[in-house]
This record gives C-alpha cells, sequence and structure tokens, in this order.
C-alpha cells in the first residue's frame, strides 16, 4: 500500500469518524461501528502484507548470499580434497619406490634397511 493509499484510508476514516462523532443526538449503530472497523482492518492488514513482502525481499536477499557463500566454500573443501588425495598417491608412490630401491639394495650390495 503506497503511502498514498494509507492517506486516503486513514484520511476516509477519520472524516467518518468526525462525521459520526457529530451526531450528538444518535449512537453509532452497529452497522456503521462494523464498517468503521472493517476499514481499519484493511489499513492494519495492508500494512502487515507491506511488512512481510519487504521481509521477504531481505530473506531472498540473505539466502542468495548464503548460498553463494556455501559455493565457495564447496569449491575451497574440493580444492583442498583434490590436493589432500594427490599428496596420498604422491606418497604411496614414493613408498613403492623406496621398496625397490630397498631390494636393490639388499640384492646387489648386501645392505638391510628397515
Amino acid at each position: 500500500m503506497s503511502e498514498f493509499d494509507k492517506a486516503y484510508w486513514f484520511g476516509k476514516i477519520k472524516s467518518e469518524t468526525k462525521h459520526m462523532a457529530s451526531k450528538t443526538t444518535q449512537k453509532l449503530t452497529s452497522k456503521e461501528i462494523e464498517k468503521l472497523l472493517n476499514q481499519q482492518t484493511v489499513v492494519i492488514l495492508n500494512a502487515v502484507d507491506q511488512k512481510i513482502l519487504k521481509l521477504e525481499k531481505r530473506l531472498d536477499k540473505m539466502e542468495i548470499r548464503i548460498n553463494q557463500k556455501i559455493d565457495r566454500l564447496i569449491t575451497t573443501l574440493d580444492k583442498f580434497l583434490k590436493r589432500l588425495t594427490d599428496l596420498e598417491d604422491e606418497f604411496t608412490l614414493l613408498k613403492a619406490e623406496l621398496r625397490k630401491v630397498k631390494v636393490v639394495l639388499r640384492e646387489k650390495l648386501g645392505v638391510i634397511l628397515d
């Protein structure tokens, strides 16, 4: 609801309230009270709807930022895991090569390394 709409409804309710209050000789009828309450309810609900819409937009922006951060974290973890896997593979190859060197040293030179 725009500021113009709010001003319109508040002004309308105010003028009708003044008009009804000026009826000094008559009491407000239940239909008049119901009409005022309905108008007031519309104004309140529209204000609440606007607030909810603002909060939803804010939550959507926050969700986008959180998802971007999660994506960056996943990318970082993937890179780290790849480096770790590469190092483990290299370590396995080095261990195999060292075993071969030990076998050659034992067979050719008679040196036993344990």
